[in-house]
């Protein structure tokens, strides 16, 4: 059984139909949407801040969400979209990710950055601080670029087919 604690007087709220993967840990102010999977070694740390999760989203193996303390200077929350895939060992520190994204394994995405709806993420690009990025787009590098437009025929066949197909793959495991 995934471990789910409450911290500070916040309890992880998950819900109907999500897999948590054994390993899978959801501690304080956490909430996940509806059919979601948080795979194995997931870590979604809601201990000194909010972290949300919208409705068919994946969080994959050793994936980290964080934020920073809401009595910290500059405080930020982790919120992320509905339709959205979080690749392995990704971190999203304290950002904000629309719907329908693909953040790219391995990448990190820092606080109070700003993915809008339609963005992939490439493969361990790092998203600074603070950096507002545009639609639709494909963002790769350190620190991350645009290098080009998210086509709609991308669009379908890798940001909703990785998300359908995760929600497959929990299928698996229910």
């Amino acid at each position: 059984m995934a471990i789910i604690r409450k911290i500070r007087g916040h309890e992880p709220q998950v819900g109907e139909g999500t897999f948590l993967a054994e390993t899978a840990v959801l501690l304080g102010d956490v909430t996940v949407g509806k059919d979601c999977s948080i795979w194995y070694g997931a870590v979604l740390r809601g201990d000194v801040n909010k972290i949300t999760i919208g409705d068919r989203t994946n969080i994959q193996d050793g994936a980290v969400l964080h934020t920073l303390y809401d009595g910290s200077k500059h405080p930020s929350q982790t919120h992320i979209g509905s339709d959205v895939s979080v690749g392995h060992n990704a971190t999203i520190h304290g950002a904000i990710i629309e719907d329908n994204c693909l953040i790219g394994m391995g990448s990190t995405i820092l606080d109070n950055a700003h993915v809008p709806s339609g963005c992939i993420i490439a493969a361990n690009a790092l998203v600074l601080s603070n950096q507002k990025l545009e639609p639709n787009s494909v963002y790769a590098g350190i620190p991350a670029k645009k290098v080009k437009e998210v086509t709609p025929e991308q669009r379908e066949e890798i940001i909703r087919r990785t998300a359908r197909d995760y929600m497959h793959y929990a299928s698996w495991y229910k």
